[in-house]
């Protein structure tokens, strides 16, 4: 008893803690809120001249990351929504919808009346009612000059078979956010996380609130047993089992004066509903079997149509006090939620690869040792001994021997490949964070992101595409070229009549209309940590 009792007092001593640090940095950026309210208020007075909707055929959208991409739930589409840009002066900020054909392989700019303000690190979810709606909730908008941030806190949805937007209005929701995560389960939407960021201050949530699209009402649900720790940008997905698991993710401290110290999570959590009462759900902390993620944040993460749950790309950061450089990555992780098992996504390579490598050694490139060629052409079978942890903490041990076709080894490039092969196909993404992640029909696209090359940051406008039945290799859909995109340094003096002619690429006309749009120096790599 007085154990537990020590946990409780210590539990509200904590949840008192997060109350006046919340109080506290709402009061200081209620200010600059207000500020960025009217230049959101004149944006979306642009936005009201829209009278009707239209469909514009259009080249791929410009560079952008912490955007949503949305596969539509009866139309062989992906939906692409807001995001940012920043081309080293000044930061952009979208409201666009973008319609992706997967069969014609072309972009629709759609133009809708009365849209969601200009916003990025929010999140859509797309479910089926009424023809297919897509929801979104929270994000941020930031001021031209990265400096300041207003947080959302409203609440829309995109009627797919009218296209129309509406806002929904309803009280008790959670407070205005970005890099929180939503998903859809039943007929309820489920939001947990995020922060909320001003100039000095900043704050990371581990609440869960539930959204009834019967009722359209907003409940906070209060989970029994220890759960995660404050954070935003983490993986969340429904399990087979009806379960929400909760994987990584991203937060910062204070650890002294101007001086914050990040952590990447890399815990891992299942939230489930229990019997005898709705609304009654608990935290049970797991560790699944297998190979998970190394240290990351910015991680993308889309769900299989076989409940396996993709986590792609991402950034390790090294952190100094006065530096930030991350290392990225472009490697394909897989959650089998109903093995409760981790796996590093092996790709086969092309069929005509591999009946290459079948003929034997003569056909290897000259002086080609057993490591470049993947090893000797005999391997061993492997004897694989591993501990699979089920939903409700079952650890089963199992045997198996692999043979040496079941070990995945991804063949290596031939010196002899056709150049046509290497540019129709075969490309991977370039190592990214922040990508938007969408799969429709078994396969899975890959959009835009950033990576960062010294102090440039490089957002990046490209889509490629994986079949996961096949696993054989990515496909490029929209190619680019980072470097012929623009960046405008610190010390350049003349944004006024440079960076004001043109935006991301020639669209965006009537961002470029205001002119407080100037500014300079945003602390942009830091904040995208935590949007993810």
């Amino acid at each position: 008893m007085g154990k537990k009792g020590k946990k409780e007092k210590k539990g509200r001593g904590a949840e008192k803690t997060a109350a006046k640090m919340e109080k506290k940095v709402s009061k200081r950026s209620r200010k600059e809120e207000e500020d960025l309210e009217a230049l959101i208020a004149h944006f979306q007075t642009l936005d009201a001249k829209k009278t009707q909707v239209t469909e514009t055929p259009c080249p791929p959208p410009s560079p952008r990351l912490n955007a949503s991409l949305s596969a539509h739930p009866e139309k062989d589409e992906l939906i692409l929504f807001g995001g940012e840009y920043f081309n080293g002066q000044k930061t952009f900020m979208y409201n666009e919808l973008y319609i992706y054909s997967i069969r014609k392989d072309t972009w629709t700019k759609v133009d809708i009346p009365g849209p969601p303000p200009r916003r990025c690190a929010h999140q859509a979810v797309v479910v089926p009612q009424g023809g297919g709606q897509l929801w979104v909730f929270g994000g941020e908008f930031a001021s031209p000059d990265g400096e300041q941030f207003y947080h959302y806190k409203d609440l829309w949805v995109l009627h797919l078979a009218t296209k129309t937007w509406e806002q929904i209005r309803s009280t008790g929701g959670p407070s205005g956010r970005s890099g929180h995560r939503m998903v859809a389960w039943k007929r309820q939407l489920i939001l947990f996380g995020g922060f909320h960021e001003s100039a000095r201050d900043y704050i990371y949530y581990s609440d869960v609130y539930t959204f009834s699209l019967d009722t359209f009402q907003w409940s906070k649900l209060s989970p029994s047993g220890p759960g995660p720790t404050p954070r935003s940008g983490c993986l969340m997905a429904v399990t087979p089992q009806g379960s929400i698991v909760i994987y990584g993710g991203y937060s910062k401290q204070r650890v002294k004066k101007d001086v914050d110290k990040g952590t990447q999570h890399s815990d891992m959590f299942l939230l489930k509903p229990q019997e005898g009462g709705e609304g009654k759900w608990a935290w049970t902390r797991i560790n699944p079997s297998g190979v998970k993620p190394t240290a990351r944040s910015g991680f993308s993460v889309a769900v299989a149509p076989n409940h396996q749950i993709l986590v792609f790309g991402g950034v390790c950061d090294e952190e100094e006090e006065e530096s930030l450089e991350g290392s990225f990555f472009s490697d394909l992780y897989i959650y089998d939620a109903a093995k409760s098992r981790w796996f590093a996504a092996q790709l086969k390579g092309p069929k005509s690869e591999k009946k290459k490598r079948r003929r034997g050694k003569a056909e290897d490139p000259e002086g080609a040792t057993e490591q470049e060629t993947g090893g000797s052409s005999a391997p061993e079978p492997l004897e694989v001994i591993k501990e699979v942890v089920s939903e409700d903490g079952t650890v089963v041990t199992i045997k198996q021997v692999l043979t040496p076709s079941g070990l995945g080894v991804q063949p290596l490039p031939k010196a002899d490949d056709s150049a046509s092969e290497a540019s129709s196909s075969g490309q991977e993404p370039c190592p990214r964070s922040n990508a938007m992640l969408a799969v429709k029909h078994g396969l899975l696209y890959v959009y835009g992101g950033m990576f960062e090359a010294g102090d440039r940051q490089v957002t990046l406008s490209d889509l490629y595409c994986l079949d996961l039945h096949k696993m054989e290799e990515w496909k490029t859909l929209v190619e680019m070229d980072p470097k012929s995109q623009e960046w405008l340094e610190e010390s350049d003096e003349d944004e006024d009549s440079s960076s004001d002619e043109e935006s991301a690429d020639g669209e965006d006309e009537d961002q470029e209309e205001d002119s407080a749009e100037e500014g300079a120096d945003p602390q942009h790599p830091e904040v995208a940590r935590g949007k993810q």
